[in-house]
């Protein structure tokens, strides 16, 4: 992925010596969750929308500092790393700054997650299984010898929670119909959380619930 290509450079930021007034009316006006300080181009840090409250027009954004955050990726942080850091920050923009710490323009949120969706892990025909198991039983390679030896391809794969010692696990897979990969992983005491193809084991389980219900019935 070459998020590189989504650096916005048109967007504003504000020097040190600016009213506070300009960034009220920029977060009024626009969607952002954040904008950037610099002093003579070097990147100062972050003033949030979630602050807006607390800003006074008549003063300038120096006056400001304790409010200032200080986030930021380069062009050599990486897309996963990249979107992580939207997560962590709430965020909706980033800034980007080289080694001289002078601020070099945003990423947009949508744009990087724009490049996310045009993967082959969304866009390759296939099925999605959401498997959970203990953080210290699993292992990818499992995971993936336990898809390719039902003649399947694992087309991506990553974590999607981590709690309570149990790791849940999203896989795209290059079959659409998971059944045998899903009982494989069963055999392997994976917890199955979600398949989008039909599951013949919840599938006889709900056959057997019906005979039961018509058995108590009779």
């Amino acid at each position: 992925m070459h998020i590189q290509n989504h650096i916005l450079t048109t967007l504003p930021f504000f020097q040190l010596s600016d009213s506070m007034e300009t960034v009220i009316h920029f977060f009024e006006e626009t969607t952002f969750s954040h904008v950037a300080v610099v002093d003579e181009g070097v990147f100062m840090g972050l003033l949030a929308e979630k602050d807006l409250g607390c800003f006074e027009s008549e003063k300038k954004i120096e006056d400001f500092r304790y409010n200032f955050e200080a986030f930021y990726v380069t062009k050599d942080t990486s897309w996963f790393d990249v979107l992580e850091k939207f997560a962590r920050n709430e965020a909706n923009i980033l800034p980007l700054i080289d080694d001289k710490n002078s601020f070099e323009g945003y990423y947009d949120l949508t744009d990087v997650v724009g490049e996310f969706i045009a993967t082959p892990f969304f866009t390759e025909p296939g099925g999605i299984l959401v498997v959970s198991k203990g953080i210290k039983d699993y292992s990818f390679s499992e995971i993936a010898q336990i898809v390719e030896g039902n003649n399947a391809k694992l087309l991506g794969a990553f974590v999607t929670d981590n709690q309570n010692d149990v790791v849940q696990i999203t896989l795209k897979i290059s079959s659409a119909n998971l059944n045998e990969v899903t009982q494989t992983f069963r055999r392997y005491n994976y917890a199955i959380l979600f398949g989008n193809s039909d599951d013949l084991f919840m599938e006889d389980l709900k056959q057997r619930s019906e005979y039961l219900d018509k058995y108590l019935n009779v």
